[in-house]
């Protein structure tokens, strides 16, 4: 784009816009240098990446260090730096030039790649940044080995670690003292890692019994993606999280003992408002105990989990006498690839979100229903409309209407079923229809 000389003049002059300082196959360490002389003295966003399609690259290695040995004199005022290399060699030589202070720096990521490679690069290049990272507030390591040093991560709000495989995974006596050292986290993400021996764990039956070693009072977002169920269930027995928010639980096998942790912190306080449970076992009843005290509980994702069939929906549709609804905030409901469920249950709690009462149909109406398993839009509008006008008024909290409901992969949902939900439910999601030639149909 080409402007006056007066407007070059002034973005030149305007350190802020060259801050941003990023080295890759498609950004040149020239750009680079001109943007590290524009910005003058501004702190910076540094980012080094090198994706696995370059690997192959006889120059791969001599880029990164010609970026790093670029970037190094302006270390000291970066405020945040990201490394994304494809193997362990070329991290550790970026990172032996990581020798100076960095008193702004704020965000630091490190990603190797290719994780379970290169095991001879096993010794950390500590201390990075000569130690002196007094702002540090957020770290994201994958497969980076640094040798779970306290000095690193210490006094974090954001920790997220990834890519820990067989003896390099940490143990959790290690993660307890990591976060013990960081009483402000705000967010906490596990992924991709081997499980800790079970005969180094507690017991199961003194794990309830243990009292919570770590205080996490800021804790609002935890993430368990393939983080292994062992530890993930010493994790939760040991530490408080009174602020939690947001859960998620990915590929972590039997997840019932996790739901009896979340049960006990419940009793004080758990102001949960979004659980997604991806590809795991669980307890239904026992999960239904626990929704009962998730009042806050916003979105519920249960994504490829089996054990959920038509008893959890009557749950959230039908509470018992005298007892206040399961979930009233409910407004987020993914029930994607959950095959056990049956249409007539999630019917059921879809009218029942709408007029805030059960579901009672009457003999006549349940006679007209055995003989057609949809009505039309007019009676249905009709009958949604009457159980609205009979709504008791009662002091508990009324269900909130559902406003997004996924149902891909549930191939017992048919067409005439997702057309209905349309009607009541203004974002409903699916897995469309295919035709011989592999066109959607369904729109």
């Amino acid at each position: 784009m080409l402007v006056c000389r007066y407007w070059r003049d002034v973005a030149i002059d305007t350190p802020e816009l060259w801050a941003d300082i990023c080295v890759s196959p498609h950004d040149s360490l020239e750009k680079a240098h001109r943007k590290l002389a524009r910005s003058k003295s501004v702190p910076l966003d540094i980012t080094i990446n090198f994706t696995p399609r370059v690997d192959n690259s006889s120059g791969a290695m001599e880029s990164i260090i010609h970026a790093m040995d670029l970037i190094r004199p302006a270390l000291w005022r970066a405020r945040s730096f990201r490394l994304s290399v494809p193997n362990k060699p070329q991290a550790h030589a970026a990172l032996l030039r990581c020798k100076e202070e960095a008193p702004h720096l704020e965000s630091l990521c490190i990603r190797v790649f290719h994780s379970m490679q290169e095991d001879h690069y096993s010794s950390p290049c500590l201390p990075l940044f000569n130690g002196h990272t007094p702002r540090l507030r957020s770290c994201s390591f994958t497969s980076f080995n640094f040798n779970w040093d306290r000095r690193v991560v210490s006094n974090l709000r954001v920790l997220q670690l990834g890519g820990y495989w067989n003896g390099s995974s940490p143990s959790v006596d290690t993660l307890l003292d990591i976060l013990r050292g960081c009483p402000g986290l705000e967010e906490l993400a596990l992924r991709n890692m081997s499980d800790v021996d079970p005969e180094t764990c507690v017991p199961l039956e003194h794990e309830f019994m243990s009292t919570k070693v770590v205080k996490l009072p800021r804790l609002t977002k935890a993430s368990f993606y393939y983080a292994g169920i062992m530890r993930t269930r010493m994790l939760l027995s040991q530490i408080s999280f009174p602020a939690l928010e947001s859960l998620d639980f990915c590929y972590l096998d039997n997840l019932t003992p996790v739901l009896e942790h979340l049960r006990q912190q419940s009793l004080t306080s758990l102001p949960l408002k979004y659980l997604r449970i991806e590809s795991s076992f669980l307890n239904e009843p026992k999960f239904i105990i626990l929704l009962r005290r998730l009042t806050s509980l916003v979105t519920l994702e249960l994504v490829d989990v089996e054990d959920i069939t038509c008893f959890l929906l009557k749950s959230l549709s039908s509470p018992p006498v005298a007892h206040p609804w399961v979930c009233p905030k409910l407004d987020r409901l993914n029930l994607d690839g959950c095959t056990a469920l049956e249409w007539d249950a999630l019917r059921g709690l879809v009218e029942s979100r709408l007029s805030g009462r059960p579901p009672q149909l009457s003999s006549a109406s349940t006679a007209v229903a055995s003989r057609s398993s949809f009505v039309s839009t007019a009676s249905a509008s009709a009958h949604i409309y009457a159980l609205s006008l009979s709504r008791s008024a009662t002091p508990t909290m009324q269900p909130r209407r559902l406003s997004s409901i996924d149902v891909t992969r549930c191939h017992q949902i048919s067409k005439e079923m997702v057309q209905w939900l349309k009607m009541y439910v203004r974002d409903v999601r699916c897995e469309p229809a295919k035709g011989i030639w592999g066109e959607s149909i369904l729109p």
